[in-house]
Parts: C-alpha cells; sequence; structure tokens
C-alpha cells in the first residue's frame, strides 16, 4: 500500500463514520426532510423581505421595513461582498441541515485530539463523546444554528493555538487564522467571546509552563504570531464586525440615553443588558448534577411521563377522558430547577463524568489544569445570580460580559473541556507509563466518587429533596393540591429511574476498565466497548428531545406560515403601511408585512423603549404616528379580527409645532401629550448638530400642502412634497443615524431625529422630490479590508506550502 495512502486511510474512514453517524441520527433528512427549529421559523419571517429583495433583484439589502418599524439586516443574514471565509464555510457545511453541524462537532474535535497526539482511535471516541453531548444537539432541535455553528469551530481555533505552542510556527500560524476566521464567521459572538476566557486559561497555563521552564523566547514568538493570526481573522470577517460594532450602540446592547424605566422607575446604569437581564438564565448550583445525571431536576420544562404516571390518574380524576389525560401528560411540567424555561438537561453523559473524575487522578500537567481551570471557570460563571459575587465582578469589571444574557449558557465551556479530559484519562489506562497499581486507584476513586453519589442521591431523595418546582402555585391553583402531588411524584420517578441509569453506566464503565487492566479484554476490545456504552448513554437521551417527530417536510419548513383571511385582506392594499398584531408571539406578521411587532436578541434599541413606554400602553398618537394602518386584534368574543386604522399618519406630513426637549427622558416622555399629526418633539442638541442655535417653534402649512411616496424600496424611499410655505416634515420611518442618507431635488441635505424614532426634515416651500437611501459606508470599506486580508492570507498560505515544501 502506498505508504501516504496508509497514513492518511484511518483518518478518510473515521471522517467517513462521522459524516454517516450524523446522517443516521438525523436520518430523515434524506428523505428530503428538514428539521422543525422554532428559532429558525422565527427568523424565516424576519428574514423574508430582504430574501424576496434578494431573489427578485440580485442586490443586497442592508435593510428591512418588516419588523419593528425598520433595522438594519446586519444579523439577519446579511450577504456581504468579498466574503470568501464564508465559501470555505460553506466548503465544509456540505451535509443536510443539521447534520452539517454535527459533522462540524466530530471533525473539529477530532482534529483536536490528534493535535494533543492522542491515538486515532480514542480520538474518533471522544469526538462522538463531544459531538452528540445531549446540550450540542438540543440546541439544534431548537434553532439556535449559530450558536452550534460557533461551537463546532471551538475545537478547530484550539487545534491551531496548540500546534503554535507545539513549535509548528507555520502550520499553526495559518491553521489558527483560518480556524479562528471561520469561528467568527459563524456569528455568534458570546459563543466566541466564551472561547476567548477559555483562550486565557489556557495562554496563563502557557506562561507559568514557560516561567518554570525557562522558555520565554518561544513563548512571546507564539504569542506574536497568534496575535497575527487573530488580526488577519478579523479581517477577512471585517464586514460583518464593522457592522454588527456599529449597529450595537443602537441596539438593545448598547447603553440607552434613559435614565428611567417605562414604569417611571430609576433605570439602572449600565453600558450593556442589565443585571436581571443577563442573568435570568442562571443554572441552578443543584443543578450542575444534570452533567451526570440526565433529569436530575426533570429534564425540560415538559415532558411525556405516559400513561403509567400519577400526572396521567390525577387528569383522570379531575375528569378527563382518556385520551385527553394522555395528551396533558404529555406536557407534564416536570422541571423543577431554578431557570425559567429549559428545553432539556445538560447531559455530558455518565460514562464521560466517570471518565473526567478518573482522570482528575491520572492525568498530570498544563493540559489537566488548563481543562480543569476551563470547567470550573465555565461551572462557576453559569451559576450566574446564584453565585452573585463572582458574577458581578464580571459584569462591571471584565470587558464586554455584559454584552452577553443567558449566562447559563457559558457551560459550553466545560462541553468542550471535560470529553477531553476524560479522554486522556482512558488514554492513562493504555500507556506503560502509569503503574498499574496507580490506575487502579485512580479507577477505585472515580467509582466511588460516582457510584456513591448515585446511591447516596437514590437512598436519600426523600430527605435531600421535596421535587418542588417554581410555578408549582400556579399549577395548584389551575388544577388543585392533589394534581401538583402528581407531579411531584413522577419527578421523584424520573429522578429515580435516571440516577439508576447512570449508576448502570458507571459500573459497566468501570468493569471494562477493571477487565483491561485484569488484561481480561484487549485494547480494541475495550475501545469498542466505550463506543458502544458513550453512543447508547448519549444517544438515548438525545433521542428523547431531538427526533424524527422534529422533521417535516420541506416545503413546511421553507414556507412556515400560511397567509390567512385577515392577512390576505391587509395584502389587498399596495400602499406601504404597518401592522400591528396583538395576537401572535411570532414573525407571521413580518412575512407578510411591514411590522412594528418582531424577534430579534438584538433590537432597536430606541424602538424598542418606545414599544415599552406607549406602544404596550395603547398610545394611539405614536401608533398613528408610526403609519399602523391595521390592527390584528380580539373582538369581545374572543374572534381575531383586523381592525382599520383610518386615523393613521402616512408615510409623512408636515407639521405647525416644534416641541424642544433637552433629554431622553423628555423626549420621549413628550409623546404622552402630543397630537403627532401637527406637532414633533425635538431634541435640542441633535437638531443644533444639524442646523445651528436656531430654535423654530412654528411652521406654517396649509390643507393643500402634501408628501406622498412615489417609489418604495426597503433601501430606497423617494417622495414627492407641496408645500405653499418652508415646513417641517415628519416621516414615519426609523432613524438610523448610520448609513441613511437624504436628497432634496438631488442634493445632498441633513435630516434629524424626530418623535424619538422618526425623521424628521426642514423643506423648503414649492415641489420637490426627497429621496431617502440606505448604503452604509461601513459595508464598502468593511468588503475592502475583507478582500485584502483574504488575499493576504492566501499569499502566506502559499509562502507557508513552498517553505514546509522546502523543508522536507
Amino acid at each position: 500500500m502506498n505508504p501516504i495512502l496508509k497514513t492518511f486511510l484511518p483518518h478518510i474512514v473515521v471522517v467517513f463514520i462521522f459524516g454517516l453517524a450524523s446522517l443516521i441520527y438525523f436520518y430523515p433528512v434524506l428523505q428530503g426532510k428538514q428539521i422543525y427549529q422554532s428559532d429558525i421559523v422565527q427568523y424565516t419571517g424576519m428574514a423574508k423581505q430582504q430574501n424576496d429583495f434578494r431573489d427578485s433583484t440580485g442586490e443586497e439589502t442592508y435593510w428591512t421595513n418588516s419588523a419593528f418599524g425598520g433595522m438594519p439586516t446586519y444579523q439577519l443574514g446579511a450577504h456581504y461582498p468579498n466574503s470568501f471565509i464564508k465559501s470555505i464555510d460553506r466548503f465544509f457545511r456540505f451535509l443536510p441541515r443539521p447534520a452539517d453541524y454535527v459533522f462540524l462537532y466530530f471533525l473539529g474535535f477530532y482534529l483536536l485530539l490528534l493535535v494533543l497526539k492522542l491515538d486515532y482511535r480514542l480520538a474518533a471516541l471522544g469526538a462522538l463523546a463531544f459531538g452528540f453531548s445531549t446540550y450540542l444537539i438540543i440546541i439544534l432541535g431548537v434553532g439556535h444554528n449559530s450558536k452550534a455553528h460557533a461551537i463546532a469551530y471551538m475545537p478547530w481555533v484550539l487545534s491551531g493555538i496548540l500546534l503554535t505552542f507545539q513549535k509548528k510556527y507555520i502550520t499553526g500560524f495559518l491553521f489558527t487564522a483560518l480556524a479562528l476566521g471561520l469561528e467568527i464567521a459563524a456569528n455568534h459572538f458570546q459563543m466566541t467571546y466564551y472561547l476567548l476566557l477559555l483562550v486565557l486559561v489556557l495562554g496563563l497555563a502557557y506562561m507559568i509552563d514557560a516561567h518554570n521552564k525557562k522558555q520565554w523566547p518561544h513563548f512571546w514568538k507564539s504569542t506574536g504570531l497568534l496575535v497575527v493570526s487573530v488580526i488577519l481573522a478579523i479581517g477577512m470577517n471585517a464586514t460583518n464586525l464593522m457592522a454588527t460594532q456599529e449597529y450595537v450602540k443602537e441596539s438593545t446592547r448598547g447603553k440607552s440615553e434613559l435614565t428611567i424605566n417605562a414604569d417611571g422607575s430609576p433605570k439602572e446604569a449600565t453600558t450593556g443588558l442589565s443585571k436581571d437581564y443577563i442573568t435570568e438564565y442562571s443554572y441552578g448550583i443543584l443543578e450542575s448534577l444534570n452533567l451526570f445525571i440526565p433529569r436530575f431536576m426533570g429534564g425540560g420544562s415538559y415532558e411525556d411521563v405516559g400513561k403509567d404516571s400519577e400526572t396521567y390518574n390525577a387528569f383522570r380524576k379531575l375528569g378527563a377522558d382518556p385520551v385527553q389525560a394522555l395528551q396533558e401528560s404529555r406536557r407534564t411540567p416536570t422541571y423543577w430547577g431554578d431557570q425559567p424555561i429549559v428545553e432539556a438537561p445538560a447531559y455530558l453523559g455518565a460514562v464521560i463524568v466517570f471518565l473526567f473524575i478518573m482522570a482528575l487522578f491520572l492525568v498530570e500537567g498544563r493540559l489537566k489544569w488548563w481543562l480543569l481551570g476551563g470547567t470550573l471557570l465555565s461551572l462557576l460563571l453559569s451559576y450566574g445570580k446564584n453565585l452573585g459575587l463572582l458574577t458581578d465582578l464580571f459584569i462591571d469589571y471584565v470587558p464586554l460580559y455584559n454584552r452577553f444574557r443567558a449566562v447559563s449558557s457559558i457551560q459550553v465551556i466545560l462541553e468542550l473541556c471535560i470529553p477531553v479530559l476524560a479522554i486522556f484519562g482512558l488514554s492513562r489506562i493504555f500507556n506503560d507509563f502509569e503503574q498499574k497499581e496507580r490506575k487502579m486507584k485512580a479507577l477505585k476513586i472515580a467509582f466511588g466518587i460516582t457510584a456513591g453519589l448515585a446511591m447516596v442521591l437514590i437512598l436519600g431523595k426523600d430527605m435531600f429533596f421535596d421535587f418542588s418546582g417554581l410555578n408549582d402555585d400556579a399549577f395548584s391553583q389551575a388544577y388543585g393540591p392533589d394534581f401538583i402531588e402528581a407531579v411531584k411524584a413522577d419527578r421523584k420517578a424520573l429522578f429515580t429511574a435516571d440516577t439508576w441509569r447512570s449508576l448502570i453506566f458507571v459500573c459497566l464503565a468501570g468493569g471494562i476498565i477493571w477487565a483491561y487492566l485484569r488484561k481480561a479484554i484487549t485494547e480494541n476490545i475495550t475501545i469498542i466497548g466505550f463506543a458502544a456504552l458513550i453512543l447508547f448513554d448519549l444517544v438515548a437521551v438525545n433521542w428523547r428531545y431531538v427526533n424524527q417527530d422534529d422533521f417535516q417536510n420541506a416545503s413546511l419548513i421553507q414556507q412556515p406560515y400560511r397567509a390567512n383571511e385577515f392577512d390576505r385582506a391587509i395584502l389587498q392594499d399596495t400602499t406601504h403601511f404597518r401592522v400591528f398584531d396583538l395576537t401572535s408571539n411570532t414573525t407571521k406578521t413580518s412575512y407578510f408585512h411591514n411590522s412594528i411587532n418582531g424577534y430579534h436578541a438584538a433590537k432597536m434599541r430606541r424602538f424598542d423603549e418606545l414599544f415599552d413606554f406607549h406602544i404596550t400602553k395603547n398610545n394611539m398618537e405614536v401608533l398613528h404616528m408610526l403609519n399602523t394602518k391595521y390592527i390584528i386584534g380580539n373582538d369581545e368574543k374572543r374572534q381575531v379580527v383586523v381592525y382599520d386604522n383610518p386615523e393613521a399618519n402616512g408615510n409623512g406630513w408636515f407639521i405647525s409645532n416644534l416641541k424642544w426637549v433637552d433629554t431622553a427622558d423628555e423626549e420621549i416622555k413628550a409623546l404622552d401629550s402630543i397630537n403627532t399629526k401637527s406637532s414633533a418633539i425635538v431634541n435640542r442638541t441633535q437638531f443644533k448638530l444639524y442646523f445651528g442655535n436656531d430654535e423654530p417653534n412654528s411652521f406654517q402649512r396649509d390643507s393643500l400642502s402634501r408628501i406622498e411616496l412615489v417609489s418604495y424600496r426597503p433601501n430606497e424611499l423617494i417622495y414627492e412634497t407641496d408645500n405653499r410655505n418652508d415646513g417641517f416634515a415628519v416621516f414615519s420611518e426609523n432613524y438610523y443615524p448610520h448609513g441613511w442618507t437624504s436628497e432634496l431635488d438631488g442634493v445632498s441635505v441633513d435630516h434629524i431625529r424626530v418623535n424619538y424614532v422618526l425623521r424628521g426634515m426642514i423643506i423648503p416651500k414649492g415641489k420637490h422630490t426627497i429621496r431617502f437611501v440606505f448604503e452604509p459606508e461601513v459595508v464598502k470599506t468593511g468588503s475592502t479590508i475583507t478582500l485584502a486580508t483574504s488575499i493576504i492570507f492566501v499569499l502566506l498560505v502559499l509562502g507557508g506550502l513552498i517553505i514546509q515544501f522546502k523543508k522536507r
């Protein structure tokens, strides 16, 4: 056999197995079906307008009017010029979604363990354990695709860094640049930020090692090369990063100018999100045992407990027939942890946790402390408000930490670290460097800790826990106290069953290692045995939450919303207007209309504040100025109806009076008491920035003055105006300070923010043509940087290949 083929054949086979495993788990994709992901359905509604525009014109709009009165598309799947790193990403994601992400999980983790010089068989075993980790599968089930995407590239980035510190400078430098470029392109900055925290822990471990071994020149050389890699990775993603950074300041992730909340209470002063919002999803300290026992705290918020459950019997006693009782028992509130809602437990696998504990007593040196440090940091920060001292320290003093919510998701770091150390622990069982007595001692300690913990929990469950959940009082009021007692009984049953389950897996894992140490089985049989245990353990739990039932015909996923009679009635109106839907919390309205609702993790901050202060309080003047022509609501019989709003102000109008304010607080509160058809709120600071110190209070307008929208595209609006006097016009479009330019008869003019969120402009008397166009300079500049950096990277790769070839 050719030596090169002989070298690479095992890896080719392993990669083939990864692809096969990904497709087998998500086998409905082979039937042409697609997985239903709730977040992706929401995204589809939000992105419909920009996608339709791209399909019909071949152009890209970086603005959509489909949600929140209008917003940039930077975080809605915008396509940027010269994004070659995205092409590389698509090359690796050749499998149907979501199998492509699982394949990336496998591939990256396999590569990481190979770089750490593990045998390919153990590397493949570790990759399967990582890729089938329950949390990583669950996020695919709900549609957190960008999160999964970013997590998948984490091992790639770590591989490049490790290669660099292993003195493979050229390979490590280039691979880190590529991997980090792909990581950033995945566009989930929270996950990338958490990866940075882990890299800092790794850097600290290498720094301590360099000090102990007096290898500072190597450390600084490696660090310098990695800094250049970071610059290249950023450059290859310059457009998205620059556009996002620009938008963040105007989004809910940026600093608010308000000092009060909608209820009048003082607003928490912060440059990012509020502490309550950041820590809303905080992992319970006791909930950590979910890593070892899947339904330790009931599993997901709602579980199917079946016909043989106490909940089923309780529904029968409440008068439900067998079919109704069975249906209701499928949504039993089994979760009794601290978080508001949980799709599934973040289960790592009893076998992996057992191996991790064993590794703590077998593995020594820098690797152990880096992985253990990353694990502990991740776990402690995931506790959020349940460990307030540490969380507040990070929110207040660690840069950018307060820009991200759902602190429990930082557990992705331990989801990565624990399997690495676990597989390393197993590798120590096989090597000849460790004495058999030390291996047996580590096995006994790990078995004693894990099996002993399981037995204590089984025997002491009634003493330690009452199985009460946060919402039990509400369920008790709705169904009676006997019902909640039945639910508690089912929670206890799930707890007991899964604790026994984990104990059995620990016994089997310990038995396999014991048999190997006694030379009763070979190394290959041991690896095969662990592969079977890990797969059976993880896949069986994953299948409870993400399975074939989640797949539907592709047409239903690609077109998740169907127009009803109300949508069709509204669509008969071909003018430009907005719709306010009070009956739905989905993006269905955005799918068909220009909506003032929407679904996004980083909404336009000012519009979000306007919503809280006025729209939720039924301030019709605000709805008028947003040109909300139709309102979908319920009548007195709770039937869905469409209300026409004939008082909507239209696309633009001349006003008579300007009301001057000095602060954002005054600006938003003033909307309580004005007629938006005749008056506008203007902030002095912004007005003076464009028009000097003059403060006109009134303008003449007559009944014949008009503003008409004559051409509409998401990124371009053209109006014709006619007024006998110099006037001030208000346009019912969201003001955004970057990218929108305005022209009067082809000559560039300024426009300002009025009424807290809208656009205003001084228009001289006579007939004129007004044009607003969105051509963000940040995209032009960013795409130039991206192109230049991509060319430099390609040249560096070619140079690296030449150098490596000459060395060989």
